[in-house]
């Protein structure tokens, strides 16, 4: 989950390769393009792929008890998703969704796996993968008894402008097309509650909102309101 002040947990997959583990495992699968709302996974499936985002934007979403879909995170070019399924032969344990065009690498599990029994050090490079994943899921659920829902919100502001910010008239635009009801989801707080920060926000100067895009007008105050510490430079 995104409660990071730093992008390293979602630095890019082969970055943690050598250059011959990297060039190797670049060989694996096919190629895919996605459009906006096209369906990369489906929760439940028996599918065994893994998937490596090369451009674009997903979500990746679960059914609830109450037939309510939850937002559970945002995966950008350079990471992957399936692993698990793929290497434990489970079912698919969530839903992955284009939020635009999206180009991956399916690599089947025919191929995966003995390439991952000839390259152990790509196994300790998912294997570190999924522990950063592990610790950013545990800092989300302390966050959640610990502080309000202004400061979970402004954290996951925090995060999306860091990891996926484009420049947009003095201020930073994410570049996830999120609603009120997904950043809710994210924060495991209620719609209006979250519809309430965004109007504090707003009316501090700090965010500027329209359908379906967020601007940071003000990041060091955002980072306040989140009780982060600034970056070192």
């Amino acid at each position: 989950m995104m409660h990071s002040s730093s992008n390293g947990d979602r630095s890019p997959f082969g970055d943690s390769l050598s250059d011959e583990a990297r060039t190797a495992f670049a060989r694996l699968g096919s190629r895919r393009r996605y459009a906006v709302g096209d369906v990369l996974i489906n929760e439940g499936d028996y599918a065994q792929e893994l998937l490596v985002l090369h451009e674009g934007l997903v979500k990746v979403t679960a059914q609830l008890d109450n037939d309510c879909e939850s937002l559970m995170d945002i995966r950008v070019a350079g990471e992957v998703v399936g692993e698990v399924a793929a290497m434990d032969l489970g079912p698919r344990s969530a839903t992955v969704t284009a939020c635009g065009d999206v180009v991956a690498t399916v690599i089947p599990r025919h191929e995966l796996m003995p390439f991952l029994t000839a390259n152990p050090e790509t196994v300790l490079a998912l294997n570190r993968m999924l522990c950063r994943r592990l610790r950013r899921s545990d800092r989300w659920r302390l966050e959640f008894g610990s502080y309000p829902v202004l400061i979970r919100l402004a954290r996951v502001l925090v995060e999306l402008a860091v990891s996926y910010g484009q420049p947009d008239r003095n201020a930073v635009r994410i570049g996830v097309n999120l609603s009120q009801s997904e950043y809710a989801a994210l924060t495991g707080s209620r719609t209006n509650t979250v519809h309430k920060m965004f109007t504090r926000l707003r009316k501090d100067e700090i965010v500027r909102t329209g359908e379906r895009y967020t601007c940071i007008r003000d990041l060091d105050r955002l980072r306040q309101v989140a009780k982060l510490h600034a970056p070192d430079t």
